[in-house]
């Protein structure tokens, strides 16, 4: 069985802690076995704590191109052109970019939470002024 091979961004993504589970687990087996991953994660390191760093790096340690939380209301609410679409989605399931997924996760949360809490206010209308129209329709005598 051969060792995988990683791209030098894949270990940089490793180190910014900004892989998925599942990649990071895979990279973490094969230090653990290959001498050649743990000499190439040195070098990686060595370079940036000379101040060397890649233009993908600078990308990712600053999140550019992760659409702000505005955006991502509207993309959940079905609202953003197809083309803006297409990028969140592409940045959730093909590069499964762990700060988009939060973002997207976190406002998933919220949204979820307001609608509990307005479905729990219209029940509090409901109940107290249920008792007010049966009193209004009950006849007097």
């Amino acid at each position: 069985m051969t060792a995988p091979v990683f791209s030098d961004r894949e270990l940089e993504a490793y180190l910014d802690e900004s892989l998925d589970a599942e990649q990071a687990r895979r990279i973490e087996d094969a230090m653990r076995t290959d001498a050649t991953v743990v000499a190439r994660m040195a070098q990686i390191n060595r370079m940036r704590d000379t101040g060397v760093h890649t233009l993908g790096e600078i990308w990712r340690l600053h999140q550019v191109g992760v659409p702000d939380r505005v955006v991502l209301g509207q993309y959940l609410l079905g609202v953003l052109p197809v083309e803006q679409t297409a990028y969140i989605d592409f940045r959730m399931m093909i590069l499964k970019c762990p700060y988009t997924m939060a973002l997207v996760t976190d406002l998933r949360n919220q949204q979820a939470e307001s609608a509990d809490k307005t479905q729990r206010r219209r029940g509090k209308y409901y109940e107290s002024s249920a008792g007010l129209l049966k009193n209004k329709h009950r006849p007097r005598s």
